[in-house]
């Protein structure tokens, strides 16, 4: 039973107690808003009674016509307000008024819905149904519309498929109307949700797809968007180039993931679309798929798009980490473009001669479109990275990032222009260029798990942990084998620098995995230089003495170029540090002087290996160390300089040189300096177990000798740790020698 508004119901009380007499009224309604209720409802009263007079034939419209002859006849009509014939509409000019029926509202919707229990689904059902009083019923009952569908013609149901899409703008005429009468249609035209499940549920399946495939088909002449129409016939199996160039077109209006499983319909189809659909699998994030395709295109002698295949397969290698394989393929692709990418990844395996060579030959065989003038800057900046001053090839990877900008999210690209100018900028100590061009490329949605990878590593840098951790969360799991070398790399970076020796030996299997899998390129150095610092914390350099030796190879086939030569023999001081290999550290402080005059940068860590390889020496130059750990800070290298001047303080005997010294880490980690030191800083129980662990306890010898547990002397500790601000358990036994030892005599000199 569909409830009746107020006023109709009074209009139909007034009928049925004869109060309103004469009645001439016509019920003129789309389909399901209750027309047929109203005239149940006036079956008691003295009036002829006619439904469904938009399907009676002339004969019986020119009996109503004689009826309506007599005035004093009473008859109520209802009909839908789809396009009428002559003989109907003189029907309805002899009428004397109409009874407006309107579609339910939420209220109403929950009233008629508390009958079946469920009034709070009142909401969901009213934007499902439009209020339409039959539409409402039919949310509990969907075989209700069946009728509606079966008696449909085909032309309304043509409509109402298009309407589904979005695409009905373009019918016009009398199928139109007539859809509007169903009453599937809000009144804008949109089909409503309760019909787009009626179409794909009750409708069959071959009446769907040949109705379908007429839309396409004829939209596609109209030369009409095709993305919407076409969607619902990918994997039913249709053949044919009509239907085939039609989803080759709908593909070009798709993003990737769908554009893929279109040009694969299109190629089930009958369509030579190999290289097209290896580049929408590969912008999907597929390469393994993408390369695999695109080879399957190279290897066909006949196939139109060989080189474009190539161009595919060039990028998925290049993502893949395969660059040397990957400048192959970009060089018999051929295009102006497919050369500069080619220079790219020639730099980034030592051959710096043969990219100026590529580059060379890159120019003139395309319009110069932002794509070619953006892709041929990169080309230059990377070969500038290598012959010229820093700032040289970092002002033009910038430009050639900035020009990408409006284009990039629609290209496919072995690696992004604002990527290499990040790396570049991380590598010379330039982080606040690298951070806005990067947020910019994430912004236009261009290889943004690879920036945000790059991002986090600005801030792992810079010693923001925290922001590195979310950054690197934010890149997702789904990446490729380019970018886990990068992600495992900021894992055991950030490991490290929480002196989390545990963490450090859970990831160290992927980073070992990741340095199987990906061969050394001159833009991976980062997770390499972390990699080589780990192994040397977890005594396992020699697993990775192989790739370095190729990293060092290739930095001597570009010339030893400071500006990426640095990042490596940095981590090398360091890995020789910790491996209690003085003569090593001295080779990598050696090599830092050398490119010392390239910039702040570079002089900054040239001036701090030096600092490093005499403390270690025991030479504890207060002023030297400050000096050289703000510089490093000053660059950027927030955690370097904080950890200089923390490992230069628990290498001191002098108490005073010490404080001043953890002050100085405390501050360039972002921390504030401790106050002066006494005893009100620790408990008394804290102080006896600080004397123990001094004293070379372990944690279960302290437990036993202050019959406290081995767990409770770690929770003092941790707190100790926390409230003294160390940043790892050698600063806090310096810190804790400080706490303890007495007071320095005012007026010492």
């Amino acid at each position: 039973m569909i409830l009746l508004d107020e006023p109709t119901e009074r209009v139909c009380a007034a009928i049925v107690s004869g109060e309103l007499a004469p009645v001439r009224l016509a019920l003129v309604a789309p389909g399901g808003y209750g027309k047929t209720t109203v005239l149940e409802r006036l079956a008691s009263a003295d009036v002829r009674l006619v439904d469904d007079a938009h399907l009676l034939g002339d004969t019986e419209l020119a009996e109503l016509l004689r009826y309506l002859d007599d005035e004093q006849a009473g008859i109520v009509i209802a009909t839908r307000p789809h396009a009428r014939r002559a003989a109907l509409n003189r029907v309805l000019a002899r009428l004397r008024g109409q009874i407006v029926l309107r579609p339910f509202d939420v209220a109403r919707t929950a009233k008629f819905l508390a009958a079946t229990g469920s009034p709070e689904l009142a909401e969901f059902v009213h934007t499902q149904t439009g209020g339409v009083p039959g539409l409402v019923r039919a949310t509990s009952e969907l075989n209700l519309l069946r009728h509606e569908l079966d008696h449909a013609g085909e032309d309304v149901l043509r409509f109402l498929l298009a309407a589904e899409a979005g695409a009905a703008h373009d019918l016009t005429g009398d199928a139109a109307e007539a859809a509007h009468a169903t009453g599937l249609l809000t009144p804008d035209g949109k089909l409503l949700p309760i019909a787009v499940r009626a179409l794909r549920e009750l409708m069959p399946r071959d009446r769907q797809i040949s109705l379908r495939r007429e839309l396409v088909e004829r939209q596609a002449q109209r030369g009409g968007p095709l993305l919407r129409l076409v969607s619902p016939l990918v994997g039913a199996g249709l053949t044919g180039d009509r239907i085939g160039a039609a989803f080759e077109a709908a593909a070009h209006e798709a993003e990737p993931p769908v554009a893929a499983r279109l040009y694969e319909a299109a190629a089930k189809a009958g369509r030579q679309v190999g290289a097209r659909w290896a580049d929408a699998v590969a912008r999907a994030g597929d390469f393994d798929g993408a390369l695999r395709l695109a080879d399957g295109v190279i290897a066909a002698e006949n196939a139109p798009d060989r080189r474009e295949g190539a161009r595919v397969a060039g990028t998925a290698l290049a993502h893949r980490g395969q660059l040397a394989r990957s400048a192959e393929l970009f060089q018999w692709a051929g295009t102006s473009e497919a050369r500069c990418f080619a220079a790219i990844a020639l730099v980034g395996t030592g051959r710096v001669e043969e990219a100026r060579q590529m580059l060379a030959t890159a120019r003139g065989d395309g319009p110069p479109t932002l794509l070619s003038g953006a892709v041929t800057g990169a080309a230059r900046g990377v070969v500038e990275s290598v012959t010229e001053q820093p700032a040289v090839a970092l002002s033009t990877l910038v430009r050639s990032a900035e020009m990408l900008e409006p284009v990039s999210a629609g290209v496919l690209l072995p690696d992004s222009p604002a990527a290499l100018g990040a790396l570049v900028a991380v590598h010379s100590g330039e982080a606040a260029i690298a951070e806005p061009l990067l947020s910019r490329a994430i912004a236009a949605g261009s290889l943004v798990a690879r920036h945000r990878l790059l991002l986090a590593w600005i801030a792992m840098v810079r010693g923001d942990e925290e922001v590195a951790a979310s950054r690197l969360r934010e890149a997702g799991d789904e990446l490729s084998p380019r970018d886990w070398l990068f992600a495992v790399g900021l894992r055991v970076g950030l490991a490290r620098r929480a002196s989390d020796l545990a963490a450090l030996r859970r990831i160290w299997g992927q980073a070992r995995e990741a340095v199987i899998r990906h061969p050394v390129d001159l833009f991976t150095f980062l997770p390499f230089g972390e990699f080589e610092v780990a192994a040397a914390r977890l005594g396992e350099r020699d697993r990775l003495a192989p790739h370095l030796r190729q990293a060092r190879q290739l930095l001597a086939a570009l010339g030893d170029p400071p500006l990426w030569a640095t990042a490596l023999h940095w981590s090398g001081l360091h890995a020789a540090i910790l491996d209690e290999q003085p003569d090593e550290a001295a080779e990598h402080a050696k090599a830092l002087s050398t490119g010392a005059s390239a910039g702040a940068y570079f002089a900054a860590m040239s001036q701090a290996a030096d600092c490093w390889l005499k403390v270690l020496g025991g030479e504890v130059d207060q002023v030297a160390v400050e000096t050289a750990a703000r510089g490093l800070h000053d660059v950027g290298l927030c955690w370097d300089g904080a950890r200089l001047a923390g490992q230069a303080a628990i290498r001191t005997s002098d108490r005073k040189v010490m404080v001043t010294l953890l002050d100085c880490a405390r501050v360039l980690q972002g921390r504030e300096p401790s106050v002066t030191p006494g005893p009100a800083r620790l408990s008394d129980r804290e102080r006896q177990v600080a004397e123990l662990v001094l004293a070379g306890l372990t944690y279960k010898q302290i437990g036993d000798r202050l019959f406290i547990s081995a767990k409770t002397v770690e929770h003092h500790m941790a707190r100790m740790r926390q409230r003294l601000g160390a940043g790892s358990r050698s600063e806090l036994l310096a810190e804790l020698r400080a706490e303890l030892e007495p007071s320095v005599t005012q007026g010492t000199t």
